[in-house]
């Protein structure tokens, strides 16, 4: 059975339609709406700049975030602080095992 729905979403006044699986179209639509609250945002702060300046910004706004929210749940160093821990412990355990 073939588990994708078709949905349409309006963005900034444009209708897209879209095949999407069935259990992301919740968060698609999430999506959908921040990307309008975002484009609403910046056309209240940048009065008369036309919707083919804005979306620069917007697409920059969510990069930013992303790459922010990325950079929050790097856990390479406490791995990394981990695996030196582990080994500390292993010669330890090593050397009083002797």
């Amino acid at each position: 059975m073939n588990d994708t729905i078709n949905i349409n979403l309006q963005i900034a006044g444009l209708n897209y339609n879209l095949t999407i699986a069935r259990e992301e179209e919740e968060l698609v639509r999430k999506a959908a709406k921040q990307v309008n609250l975002m484009l609403n945002t910046y056309q209240q702060h940048y009065e008369g700049l036309s919707l083919d300046k804005i979306f620069p910004l917007v697409a920059y706004q969510f990069a930013y975030d992303c790459l922010k929210e990325k950079k929050r749940n790097d856990t390479a160093p406490y791995v990394q602080q981990v695996n030196r821990l582990t080994d500390f412990l292993d010669d330890y355990l090593k050397e009083i095992g002797k």
